[in-house]
């Protein structure tokens, strides 16, 4: 079993994000912050420039031209999706490369993407923060990542088990390690300063019900449930985490909501599909 404080030495141990991604991640609400001017100060930074350019030029954002400069990007792309692409290589730049058996980074940020594009549908239809709700889908899960890097060998047990016994990750994390990615996502969060809103997201996404975690847990809690549903990854998702029934009921999504949410992300997964490793 894992103790909160191996959880929280773990944390401290891992390198802080850039301080323009902080405040990138903490603008993500604002309307007065100059954000070209925050972009400029990320091309001060080499690699989480080359990491940035090289995700942009991907398959999933591309463009007629290639992306060489981040002010490019932003014209090409439109800030808000490049404050994304900024984010994710920050925040993979903060973890080791894969060295757990079983364990796809590429799946992890594919299913990443997709908890977030749908969190963003959602959230435009509820008159919530896009950008909010994007930036908490996407990191939701950042949790597992702790402890793919730290615990290798035990996170593979987990795999081992959640496959064997078909479980949702949550219940195989518990079983074996003794607690779940959203309780380490949530110490992350605490440990990177990240705002209480996208904070109680990432730690109550599996249990959006709790009291005082506010309505971005319940869209991503649904998000995610969705996004489990469609299984954008390459491997099969067997263990479909259940949506809380009062989750649900307080979006107020009907059949014909719903099936225009699935639509539009189905659009938005035949782009996801061609996307190259992050």
């Amino acid at each position: 079993m894992i103790s909160m404080q191996q959880i929280t030495d773990d944390v401290n141990d891992l390198p802080s994000l850039p301080a323009v991604v902080m405040e990138l991640l903490n603008s993500v609400d604002r309307d007065d912050v100059d954000i070209h001017a925050l972009a400029q100060q990320v091309t001060h930074d080499l690699a989480l420039t080359a990491k940035t350019l090289r995700i942009a030029n991907s398959a999933y954002y591309t463009t007629l031209v290639k992306v060489t400069t981040i002010q490019q990007a932003i014209s090409l792309l439109g800030m808000t999706t490049v404050r994304q692409i900024i984010l994710t290589a920050a925040v993979t730049g903060c973890f080791p490369d894969n060295n757990c058996p079983g364990f796809s980074h590429k799946d992890f940020w594919q299913h990443a993407n997709a908890v977030a594009i749908i969190a963003r549908i959602l959230a435009r239809r509820l008159n919530f923060s896009q950008d909010i709700a994007f930036t908490a889908g996407l990191l939701h899960d950042i949790g597992t990542l702790v402890l793919v890097a730290y615990h290798p060998e035990r996170y593979a047990a987990v795999i081992a088990w959640q496959n064997t016994h078909q479980s949702t990750q949550p219940e195989a994390e518990k079983e074996v390690l003794g607690l779940d990615h959203a309780a380490v996502g949530h110490a992350l969060a605490e440990c990177w300063n990240f705002s209480d809103a996208i904070k109680n997201a990432i730690g109550g996404h599996h249990q959006p019900d709790r009291p005082g975690l506010g309505f971005l847990a319940t869209i991503i809690h649904v998000a995610n449930g969705i996004a489990h549903v469609l299984n954008v990854t390459a491997t099969p998702d067997h263990s479909t985490p259940e949506i809380s029934a009062l989750s649900w009921e307080s979006l107020g999504l009907d059949q014909n909501g719903l099936d225009q949410v699935l639509e539009e992300a189905a659009r938005e997964f035949s782009k996801l599909r061609q996307q190259v490793d992050l």
